[in-house]
């Protein structure tokens, strides 16, 4: 089975989340087709585990392949 390619977006709104989400940061985006349908996703947050978010809070963003392979090797 293929490995599904690692999303990544950034942080637009923490209101109520400050501790765990940082604004203007990029975090990485888990897949969870049933969160989308709900309109959320999974992101691993500052705390280093996956939790679900509003969808509205982040921006998804297609970077560059040497930004992008930099943006995982430091997450």
């Amino acid at each position: 089975m293929a490995r599904a390619a690692k999303r990544l977006a950034i942080c637009v709104d923490n209101t109520g989340y400050e501790a765990s989400l940082e604004r203007r940061k990029i975090y990485v985006v888990l897949p969870d087709a049933h969160a989308e349908k709900l309109g959320q996703v999974r992101v691993i947050d500052e705390s280093g585990e996956d939790y679900l978010y509003s969808k509205n809070a982040f921006l998804e963003v297609t970077l560059p392949q040497a930004v992008r392979r930099a943006v995982l090797m430091a997450a």
